[in-house]
């Protein structure tokens, strides 16, 4: 297990990446990249592309979502959609850039292959 966010989870979340292969998306999530800006103590960057986690930030990404770890780490935790929208309204995530894509997360279904993958990093994560 690696604790999430640190460089050993980004390191087990890009090999599980090249492991899932493709991940036969529906159009509205193999195209979207968007960038996440992790605030807080240690704040970190990532990026959500083609329904595939990375370190950083990337240059073609339609949005950025600012929101703190802690939030983070319940919404992905809980796995309910609920948290994120609660958290939005509470202004805990922010989000600079085109949101209508953003907004696309929460009513697009996810792949069986993108649910393993995500499945995957849930199993190495501590939280």
């Amino acid at each position: 297990m690696a604790k999430f966010l640190s460089q050993a989870w980004f390191d087990e979340v890009q090999t599980l990446n090249v492991k899932a292969g493709e991940l036969n998306l529906p159009p509205s999530l193999a195209e979207l990249v968007v960038n996440v800006s992790i605030t807080g103590d240690d704040p970190k960057e990532l990026h959500l592309d083609a329904g595939k986690l990375g370190q950083h930030h990337v240059n073609n990404a339609v949005s950025t979502i600012n929101i703190d770890s802690d939030t983070l780490a319940q919404i992905i935790s809980d796995k309910d959609v609920n948290v994120a929208l609660e958290a939005f309204m509470m202004g805990k995530i922010r989000i600079d850039g085109d949101m209508s894509a953003v907004m696309a997360l929460q009513s697009t279904k996810p792949s069986p292959e993108q649910k393993a993958l995500y499945k995957e990093i849930l199993g190495v994560t501590e939280f």
